[in-house]
């Protein structure tokens, strides 16, 4: 492991409140994590998934080590990252918590199939991808689950949903790339960056 010394501040510098208004400018897929097996199952909705390697596929997502899904993930191994697509904020506010839903009760109103581990993964998601558990690093309020892909399935469509400023935004590569290309910057101004 590469460390890199350096001296750290005692006091936080920054409140709580400047640094959530800071992380409400930055716009994230959201996905909802699914963990457990059979009628122990949980998930949870994120913006934070990342992917880390292409090779081995490998992905993190960091999870607040109280929310329910945490210890299913370390007791199981396995979790599900489902790439939520526009239509489906259904789904993203059930797994929020919206109307005080937990457990099996966030997953009514949609299809599931169930991976080889047992993990619940979204028919209908833009992308389904089905992780083994092969670290948490736990820093804080939070654990990085880092996750070896085991199975993707992809579909069709193209129109995400994404999380900026507080609420869920469509982003449609059709209709957006047309948008962007009437407004964008002339390719010479580009150039520099």
């Amino acid at each position: 492991m590469n460390v890199v010394p350096r001296d750290l501040m005692t006091e936080t510098a920054v409140s709580s409140a400047d640094f959530r208004g800071a992380m409400r400018h930055l716009t994230g897929g959201v996905s909802v994590i699914t963990a457990g097996r059979g009628k122990n199952i949980t998930g949870m909705t994120v913006t934070s998934v990342t992917s880390l390697s292409v090779d081995p596929p490998t992905l993190l997502v960091s999870i607040n080590r109280d929310a329910s899904s945490f210890p299913l993930i370390r007791r199981y191994g396995a979790f599900g990252v489902n790439i939520l697509a526009a239509d489906q904020l259904d789904v993203a506010e059930r797994f929020a918590g919206k109307g005080g839903l937990k457990g099996t009760d966030r997953f009514a109103g949609a299809q599931w199939v169930t991976s080889v581990s047992g993990v619940p993964l979204l028919v209908g998601a833009l992308s389904a991808v089905h992780c083994e558990v092969e670290e948490i690093v736990e820093r804080h309020s939070h654990g990085i689950v880092i996750g070896r892909v085991r199975d993707v399935r992809n579909s069709t469509r193209n129109a995400a949903l994404a999380y900026w400023h507080g609420q869920y935004v469509a982003v449609d590569q059709d209709e957006d790339a047309a948008r962007l290309a009437e407004v964008s910057v002339p390719a010479r101004g580009l150039r520099g960056v």
